[in-house]
């Protein structure tokens, strides 16, 4: 580590959040600004997710999510969706020691169904070898969409009001907010999208209610230790009130303290 990136943990202050989510957004554009082929961009984005891993374990953030594959991604070019399942598929294999190694647990969130068979066989070795990790929770969203786990998790309470075992005056936010992909973690707090696009695309709608949200024009290839460390030195700066006032969250704070 440089002295200048020592520095920038160092002013990184700890009210940091527990959940980061991100959308991985530019590895194409990176690659055509290089004069390489679109593909050329995913490998180069696994290094930088390699990067962004290290700083959150390093940090002690509870929960990482990543949007790697939307349900929209599918009408992608069949050339380059073929070679980013298969670089989906090398990776999950590759990076399954170095998970361990750091105590990472690995979560893939979305609909799996579409992947083929030895893809969806090598998630589920990936999840069970690192099941019993205790550090950071690495969440892959693929082939996600913040309306289909909505929409899923409508048609599971309608199955539990069908079967009896629910009442409709029982659904509530809490009620819903279980039968979603993942309940046992908290929403995000800082949501980052990389590639200059202002935009949440149907990621995490539900879970992103209140979640602080920071974008920056930088490739997500480019992204490093250093953008991360300044995304979370921002975050550390926000007041975040949650409905109430700001001298509302100042009196609670100083009652903590």
């Amino acid at each position: 580590m440089t002295n200048g990136t020592a520095k920038e943990s160092e002013s990184i202050d700890k009210r940091l959040p527990q959940h980061i989510a991100i959308i991985m957004d530019g590895n194409g554009r990176w690659a055509k600004k290089r004069g390489l082929p679109r593909y050329a961009g995913h490998p180069a984005g696994v290094e930088a997710v390699r990067g962004v891993v290290e700083v959150c374990v390093e940090q002690q953030i509870r929960v990482l999510t990543l949007f790697a594959f939307s349900s929209e991604n599918w009408q992608r070019p069949q050339k380059e969706v073929n070679l980013i399942m298969d670089l989906f598929m090398r990776s999950l294999k590759k990076e399954v020691r170095r998970l361990e190694r750091n105590h990472v647990k690995l979560r893939v969130i979305g609909d799996r169904s579409a992947f083929a068979d030895n893809l969806q066989k090598q998630i589920k070795e990936a999840e069970r070898q690192t099941q019993n990790n205790q550090g950071l929770l690495l969440q892959v969203a693929a082939n996600y969409g913040g309306r289909w786990d909505i929409t899923q998790a409508a048609k599971r309470l309608a199955e539990q009001v069908q079967q009896g075992k629910l009442a409709p005056d029982q659904i509530d936010e809490e009620q819903f907010s279980r039968n979603l992909c993942f309940t046992d973690v908290p929403e995000p707090d800082l949501f980052i999208r990389t590639g200059g696009e202002k935009r949440i695309s149907n990621f995490l709608l539900w879970q992103c209610a209140y979640t602080e949200l920071y974008f920056t024009d930088m490739l997500w290839p480019d992204f490093n230790r250093k953008a991360l460390e300044q995304a979370l030195h921002d975050f550390s700066n926000r007041q975040r009130r949650f409905g109430r006032t700001g001298e509302q969250v100042q009196d609670q704070t100083a009652e903590a303290s």
